[in-house]
């Protein structure tokens, strides 16, 4: 059985074990799923434009004739060479379709499945995963690492370097989802082409904008009790069209960091140094914002919070219809539960 690690996984993913048959992937960050599963299916064939190495299927009608992913799996390649199926998992169950193939592993195909923001134990999940044949790669919001990684590379491309506040700034405002941190980096390179350096007037012209107004701006406001500045920018999010899963998985992470580093400020520690201490993880110009969010909410409170927001990011993706509500009225409570009280 492998669920391969968070930092093993690009170098599975560059070369993938010849005795995995079937590897899924799937998580909350559709574009790094979708980037992983590219890559995989790159080092699966020889040509993925040949439709003789690489077949297509959508999992929802395969769901109807489960025996037809086996046929694809195990058809013999009329030119030879190395095949592969790229199984896209919908709404329907598949597990009928890849038991057979994990039980009877091809030599010659290999299926990769890309799949959406699945548990842990659901039992396509479990299924690939307890299988000798079968790998799992779960895709989470990119750290800060990864984002430092990313941004790299594309400056790399662009023929650009990048000034150290810049990149600081950047790696603050990316991550939520690996397709949108591509997008606005190339964004970024293509308004900087012909300068040499991008600077940080360059992000904040391009980038600072929008993603700030999706992260920092709204979770300060909601963690330091500012209800008045919370209503406006939410409604501006909202009227820009703002992720709003994104935007509750920003705030649980940002509720969870708070958790762990009050654990810090009641063994004794000032906030402000504990603060200081994350580097990269908070922004420079957020640190004394965050600093007073760190004081002024207690153990207890943040406890609640996390349960709340961690309900909420369930419910809203439950019910995307609701989900701006869900999403606004989770913030505006923890806005209550953070004012500050005279």
């Amino acid at each position: 059985m492998a669920s391969i690690e968070r930092r093993a996984v690009d170098a599975f993913i560059k070369k993938p074990d010849a005795h995995f048959a079937v590897i899924m992937v799937y998580g909350p960050d559709t574009g790094l799923v979708s980037e992983r599963v590219r890559a995989l299916v790159a080092a699966s064939v020889d040509d993925v434009e040949d439709p003789f190495q690489l077949v297509r299927l959508d999992g929802d009608e395969i769901s109807s004739d489960p025996a037809r992913l086996a046929d694809e799996v195990f058809t013999i390649p009329l030119f030879g060479g190395r095949r592969a199926v790229r199984l896209r998992a919908g709404s329907r169950n598949i597990v009928p379709a890849v038991e057979p193939v994990l039980a009877n592993p091809p030599t010659a195909c290999r299926v990769v499945i890309e799949a959406g923001d699945l548990k842990k134990n659901h039992a396509l999940v479990s299924l690939v995963e307890k299988s000798r044949a079968g790998a799992v790669i779960a895709c989470f919001g990119d750290e800060n690492a990864n984002i430092g990684q990313i941004i790299a590379e594309e400056v790399a491309i662009s023929g650009l370097t990048i000034a150290p506040e810049a990149r600081e700034t950047l790696i603050g405002l990316l991550g939520g989802d690996r397709l949108a941190t591509r997008s606005e980096l190339k964004k970024l390179t293509l308004y900087a082409h012909g300068a040499g350096r991008i600077e940080l007037s360059d992000v904040e012209a391009v980038v600072g904008d929008a993603s700030a107004l999706a992260t920092d701006e709204i979770i300060d406001a909601a963690f330091s009790g500012r209800a008045d500045l919370l209503d406006a920018t939410l409604a501006k999010a909202w009227n820009e069209g703002v992720n709003t899963s994104q935007l509750a998985g920003t705030a649980l992470r940002h509720a969870l960091l708070l958790h762990r580093l009050r654990g810090e400020v009641e063994k004794g520690r000032p906030a402000a140094n504990v603060v200081d201490s994350m580097g990269m993880q908070v922004h420079f110009r957020r640190k004394a914002g965050v600093s007073a969010q760190l004081s002024a909410l207690t153990m207890a409170r943040l406890d609640r919070i996390v349960a709340d927001l961690s309900e909420a990011v369930l419910d809203a993706r439950r019910n995307a219809v609701l989900g701006q509500a869900i999403v606004s009225r989770a913030l505006m409570r923890i806005a209550l539960m953070a004012k500050p009280r005279r």
